[in-house]
């Protein structure tokens, strides 16, 4: 696919009318949930080295990048913490703390999830592989939370 040109209608996408984006499957924590316990925080440590390590360190006291640390993420508050002082306005008013639902939701979709954050991931929408990262997350402090069930 590329741009659409002006004056130019998309064709009726399966089940809506024409014009209209293709319908995407929301979010489902259920499904991500459903793989805790089945993988390990070394898989999702793989998969932070190789899609987040570029703007986040995850070392207790770790350097600030162009994102903040995630040592602790879990049960921070949206939006602060991490030793980062540019979140984005967005970001900064979402409210909340950091749950494993709400990482979870985020790094599904940033752009959906907190729109006008300034994350440029484009998302991991692979479950397994998100569970997988948000046991590594959830690793990542002194006191580590139980996993949901």
């Amino acid at each position: 696919h590329g741009p659409v040109k002006a004056g130019y209608t998309l064709p009726a996408p399966k089940g809506g009318p024409a014009g209209t984006a293709p319908v995407v499957e929301a979010f489902n924590f259920a499904k991500v949930s459903e793989h805790f316990g089945k993988v390990t925080a070394d898989a999702g440590k793989e998969i932070f080295t190789s899609r987040c390590f570029q703007c986040h360190t995850s070392d207790k006291g770790g350097a600030i990048k162009q994102g903040p640390n995630l040592h602790g993420v879990v049960g921070r508050d949206i939006g602060k913490g991490g030793g980062f002082t540019r979140f984005s306005k967005a970001l900064a008013d979402k409210g909340g703390k950091w749950d494993m639902a709400s990482l979870a939701n985020y790094l599904y979709d940033p752009k959906g999830f907190i729109p006008g954050n300034q994350m440029s991931f484009p998302g991991l929408k692979d479950e397994q592989e998100l569970a997988a990262l948000l046991t590594y997350m959830n690793s990542l402090a002194d006191s580590p939370a139980p996993l949901p069930k």
